[in-house]
């Protein structure tokens, strides 16, 4: 009896010090509990996957790139009620609007360049009055939106608006210190206007971001300079850099079923992996567009799976933030294929359809042959039902399980 009672004591110590030597610091519990907080309000990374609202999860979503550019409330209201009614979490939104010329502007915009200097819109009427609106609207409905500051292409203020002003390439607008200058000075106008938003998903700098010729050199120290700034403004919000998934020779080595042809050269100045592990920038993104760059339809599939292989090495998320067919092919067959894909074979986080479609209240009509509108057959099955088929992921949502 005596030996049992030692053993029992000595049993009792050894488990009492194995719970403290376990158990959680002040300091640990301090950092959990912030964690706890900050997620509740501000969608965060949780491993491979993304907490929103308090939830550990996969998502589906899409892109309204014009939200913030209607005139009209009951559009923007219409829009995210339909977004909210399909079961999408994210909607991707433009918030970038440059003008050199703002006399003969039709078109909402935030800022103008020009030999005056930089000015910010405040008019009610098509200035940021209406990404004001919009992010008010998501807020009030549970989406979320990705915020890209900034256009490769022309449209609604892209890296030609820059240049126009302060000179130099396309290509010469990420070394441009005068541009560089500039860009900061919009991205901190955005940012702190925001920074407190629960509204937003993420900043991103730049929608594909490409520099055709260059050394991925040049965009890496760019997203790593520019992500770093961002991150000082904002401690609340996640930033990614909003390029397509392109890879080099070397990165290209790293994934399944690599090919010699243009996606995997580098050419457009990208290297996804080595971009992924810059510390400031939280996910990858991918936009896979087959038929325009050269590779047949179920090629995607492969692009989303190498991407996936990427991400699981990075230990980070992956969204297929954009993807489309044009009106008129089998857009179920094809992108239904994809979908297939994301949803059995990797542990991509989440994807986002280009573009919802709607009839809206005032007319407008900002859509491209690629929008897949709310209530068609089309939409029942890429939207609907692949809304419900990620959020039915989530029973196996744990970030350790995320690892495929």
């Amino acid at each position: 009896m005596y030996i049992f009672k030692k053993l029992t004591c000595l049993c009792t110590l050894l488990f009492v010090s194995a719970l403290v030597n376990c158990a959680p610091t002040p300091n640990e519990n301090v950092r959990t509990a912030e964690l706890q907080r900050r997620s509740a309000r501000y969608p965060s990374v949780d491993q491979r996957l993304f907490n929103i609202n308090g939830k550990t999860q996969y998502f589906a979503g899409t892109n309204t790139w014009w939200l913030g550019h209607l005139f009209s409330n009951d559009d923007v209201d219409l829009a995210l009620s339909q977004i909210a009614a399909t079961g999408y979490k994210v909607t991707r939104v433009w918030a970038f609007g440059t003008t050199n010329n703002p006399a003969t502007e039709t078109n909402v915009y935030f800022q103008t360049l020009n030999s005056s200097g930089q000015h910010f819109n405040y008019n009610t009427r098509n200035g940021i009055a209406r990404l004001d609106y919009a992010l008010a609207a998501a807020e009030q409905r549970g989406i979320k939106l990705i915020l890209p500051l900034l256009n490769n292409f022309d449209a609604l203020g892209g890296i030609n608006t820059y240049t126009t002003v302060y000179g130099g390439t396309h290509q010469q607008f990420y070394t441009n210190a005068a541009a560089q200058a500039a860009y900061k000075k919009y991205i901190k106008f955005i940012v702190q206007r925001y920074k407190s938003s629960t509204a937003i998903f993420s900043w991103e700098l730049c929608n594909e971001p490409r520099c055709s010729g260059c050394s991925p050199d040049i965009i890496y120290n760019w997203a790593k300079d520019t992500s770093a700034y961002i991150k000082q403004l904002d401690k609340n919000h996640m930033v990614s850099l909003g390029d397509e998934g392109w890879l080099t020779a070397t990165s290209a080595a790293s994934v399944p079923n690599y090919e010699q042809s243009y996606a995997y050269t580098g050419y457009e100045g990208v290297d996804f992996e080595r971009n992924l592990a810059i510390p400031t920038l939280d996910y990858g993104t991918v936009h896979p567009y087959p038929n325009q760059w050269g590779y047949n339809y179920t090629w995607g599939s492969t692009w989303i799976e190498q991407h996936n292989v990427l991400g699981k090495a990075a230990g980070k998320p992956v969204i297929m933030e954009e993807y489309a067919v044009p009106d008129g092919e089998d857009r179920v067959g094809i992108m239904g294929a994809w979908q297939a894909t994301i949803v059995n074979k990797t542990s991509l986080a989440g994807d986002m359809v280009w573009q919802f479609g709607t009839a809206l209240p005032s007319g407008a009509n900002p859509f491209d042959n690629y929008a897949v509108y709310y209530g068609s057959g089309e939409y029942g099955v890429l939207g609907t039902a692949h809304a419900k088929a990620m959020s039915g992921k989530n029973g196996k949502a744990s970030p350790l399980v995320a690892t495929g």
